[in-house]
């Protein structure tokens, strides 16, 4: 009963911190201090959703195929690249530090380009999106690898293993963990990556609706479509911890038999 409590607990106060901040949000708008044509009201945003919904849900499919288009492609870049620099050190040595590089340039100054390259279609979309998450992914498959076991990759190749039965039996599920935790981040930076590049021109997608409604000063519209993406990025991250669940069993007798001690 005592755990139960707790877990309400933990849960209202996030809550109840959001729901404050909209009442005080709410407050400033009511009493002037907020000019509404700066900064609409909790009530405006959500009557603009509610108006607006059918128009964004229609922009909002093709945002999430160009995410998950993007993101599908930097998962299996991102697997091979990781399984060839674990295996051939060479590899790891030349690549790791242009996979660094390539993070430390501004995701807006490269979208212009790839607009430039490839035209105002899915592909410049899709490709910044792939530029996002695959180094997330990438580089937690990576740190992974090198938390194997070092006793069980010796046990196997003392028993005969060859390099990929010990991949696949010790390195990759070390590495699962850190690639959902990858995953995590990735998710919402492929949302955020297809947005940002539809900004710079395209002929539907959030981004582009978001263009359009701030040229038209509608700030109410502007406010919902950005709760919308938000709230996409928020069931993204949860999708991936149901997957996580699924995929790792063991992870979920690990967190059950801590929750067992904790209450013994």
């Amino acid at each position: 009963m005592k755990r139960k409590l707790q877990s309400i607990t933990n849960a209202l106060i996030p809550a109840s911190a959001v729901i404050l901040l909209l009442i005080i949000w709410q407050v400033l708008c009511l009493a002037g201090v907020l000019p509404g044509y700066m900064l609409p009201s909790p009530w405006q945003v959500v009557q603009a959703f509610v108006k607006d919904f059918p128009l964004m849900a229609g922009h909002m499919w093709t945002t999430l195929f160009e995410a998950f288009a993007g993101l599908g492609i930097g998962i299996v870049m991102g697997f091979v690249v990781a399984f060839l620099m674990q295996r051939f050190h060479a590899l790891y040595r030349a690549f790791y530090p242009i996979l660094v590089i390539t993070q430390t340039i501004p995701t807006l100054a490269i979208a212009p380009l790839l607009v430039l390259w490839l035209g105002y279609n899915t592909a410049p979309k899709i490709t910044l999106v792939v530029i996002m998450t695959f180094f997330p992914i990438t580089v937690g498959l990576l740190d992974g690898f090198k938390e194997a076991d070092p006793d069980a990759v010796r046990l196997l190749q003392a028993m005969g293993a060859s390099k990929t039965q010990i991949f696949f039996h010790i390195m990759l599920p070390s590495g699962l963990g850190h690639f959902f935790a990858g995953l995590r981040m990735s998710v919402s930076y492929a949302v955020v990556g297809a947005v940002v590049a539809e900004w710079l021109g395209g002929f539907s997608g959030l981004g582009v609706y978001m263009t359009r409604v701030k040229k038209s000063y509608a700030y109410d519209r502007m406010f919902a479509v950005i709760f919308l993406i938000t709230a996409i990025s928020i069931l993204l991250m949860k999708l991936v911890d149901i997957v996580q669940y699924f995929v790792m069993p063991w992870k979920r007798d690990d967190r059950s038999k801590t929750k067992m001690e904790e209450y013994k």
